[in-house]
């Protein structure tokens, strides 16, 4: 089975036999549209779905023997088609979109034997619009890839406003040339205000949420079963388990993506084409590269995930983007950091939380290093050694080692929002070792009526319950998990439960007291 690594051209796919998941009957029916808007994270399949569209606008009837679309479509008519790809480009540099969507509207100009006299790059693109339509006697089809990437590469600097200035006049053709087409979609991760950059034509249609449409990018559990179960049997070979094992292994990975109140499951197809080719569980998607608009909101916004993933929020919240606010919700939520966990009818409201094991364990790192001012490796091998320790029961091994990680975070020099006090760094801090653990370690997340110990981790021959307190004492910190009654739950249990009563003192800034007491 040949796997389409690095390959996002519809035709190439078929053309060398790639294995490729058939979505062309959302393909033909988002083709039926006029103009359309999607968002989807990266690497999600945005540029085939557009090559796809492309290759199907221009007719390439023989791309599509065997797939849905061949008992779709009739008539099989060739249309103008217009693709950019704003992927091309450094953005920074001063002129290059000017520059970038010139020369594209220049080597159309040639083809269809027109002049560059005009200045306005939107009236030159309404002119061969024009022009093609005469010429090939239908309307135009004008497909964007990525077209926020001229916006995103340059937030917060100098050209923020003339490149979306220039977006602005570009765009504005769709509407100065609305006769002249026949179907147009931008696609791109980030959905800005439409006071941005869609100002100057009519608003596209956002199918972003169209509940028709929330497989036309991924892979659905479905499609993953019908079209991958050779390569799931590989896998479960490869790692000695079975197939059914294996199918919750690749779910807990790379499953949990929700597009719409539908809550229709969506793989991650970047990552899971990636594991089927090398046979291996990775973090493909994470380790493809961080978005620099991403670690730059980190760095600079007060990014408290406890507090953005325990509540429920309008559409608007998550999907329309300013790129002058300081809230990241919408820019976590479309960049695929955060997905829909659950819909509320009745309020018509969203829960929002990590997608699945690979998002999450890749963001909590991303978190910790802006906030630590740590690298990657050194919070894994951390969190690698806490495991091992608690594997082989060491409590003060456990303990000197949160000791040394609390003492080397450099608190004075953090000038995030988020430490304006010691209190508030103290529980931001815990929040994230919270999550660190649980991506490296058999993390519990249990909660009683009466309420949740800060942390539980339990191991083959051991349960450990933390509860963490700020300048009082390890006694009392034991006398709340006694009075919660955070060890009921393992009363009958044969395993050795371990209370750890913990206070951190806000002048040491690390562990003050540590006490065990064994059940």
């Amino acid at each position: 089975m040949l796997y389409p690594i690095s390959v996002q051209t519809f035709d190439k796919i078929r053309e060398r036999d790639y294995i490729y998941v058939d979505k062309t009957d959302l393909v033909y029916e988002l083709a039926q549209e006029n103009v359309c808007f999607l968002s989807r994270p990266r690497r999600f399949g945005k540029s085939l779905l557009i090559s796809t569209l492309e290759a199907y606008f221009l007719g390439r009837k023989d791309l599509f023997q065997g797939l849905k679309m061949e008992s779709l479509e009739k008539d099989w008519e060739e249309y103008p088609v217009f693709r950019v790809d704003f992927a091309v480009g450094d953005y920074t540099k001063e002129n290059e979109l000017e520059n970038i969507l010139s020369d594209t509207l220049h080597k159309w100009e040639i083809k269809y034997g027109l002049t560059s006299e005009i200045a306005s790059l939107g009236l030159r693109f309404k002119n061969v619009l024009e022009e093609a339509t005469k010429q090939i006697g239908h309307k135009a089809v004008v497909l964007i890839d990525e077209y926020d990437k001229p916006m995103l590469d340059v937030i917060g600097t100098d050209l923020e406003e003339k490149n979306r200035n220039t977006l602005k006049g570009f765009y504005g053709t769709f509407k100065a040339a609305d006769a002249s087409l026949r179907f147009v979609l931008l696609t791109g991760v980030t959905k800005f205000s439409q006071i941005s950059v869609f100002s100057g034509f009519n608003q596209p249609k956002d199918i972003s949420m169209d509940s028709k449409f929330d497989a036309i990018c991924g892979i659905t559990e479905e499609e993953l079963y019908q079209y991958f179960a050779e390569p799931i049997k590989e896998m479960a070979d490869n790692y000695t388990c079975s197939v059914d094992e294996m199918k919750e292994i690749l779910k807990k990975q790379y499953d949990g993506y929700h597009f719409s109140k539908k809550m229709i499951d969506i793989y991650n197809p970047f990552s899971i084409i990636n594991a089927f080719d090398l046979k291996n569980i990775d973090d493909y998607w994470y380790r493809s590269g961080t978005p620099t608009y991403l670690v730059k909101l980190l760095e600079g916004h007060n990014v408290n995930m406890q507090k953005l993933t325990s509540r429920a929020y309008k559409t608007e919240y998550f999907m329309d983007y300013r790129a002058d606010a300081e809230d990241p919700l919408a820019m976590l939520y479309q960049s695929g950091y955060l997905t829909i966990k659950g819909y509320d009818m009745r309020r018509r409201m969203y829960n929002l939380d990590y997608p699945n094991d690979e998002v999450r364990r890749g963001f909590v790192s991303l978190m910790a290093n802006s906030y630590f001012h740590t690298k990657e490796v050194d919070n894994e091998n951390w969190i690698i050694q806490i495991d091992d320790m608690l594997r082989a029961c060491d409590l003060d091994g456990v303990r000197d080692a949160f000791t040394a990680f609390l003492a080397s975070i450099p608190y004075e020099a953090n000038k995030d929002e988020r430490a304006k006090d010691f209190e508030t760094h103290f529980s931001y801090t815990f929040y994230i070792i919270n999550r660190l653990l649980g991506c490296y370690t058999t993390l519990i997340e249990k909660q009683n009526s009466k309420g949740r110990a800060d942390i539980i981790i339990e191991t083959d021959n051991d349960v450990f319950i933390f509860e963490f307190k700020l300048d009082k004492s390890a006694a009392e910190a034991l006398e709340q998990i006694e009075e919660m009654q955070y060890a009921l739950p393992y009363q009958g249990d044969k395993r050795q439960v371990h209370k750890i009563g913990v206070n951190i003192s806000s002048t040491s800034r690390t562990v003050d007291e540590w006490v065990v007491v064994d059940m």
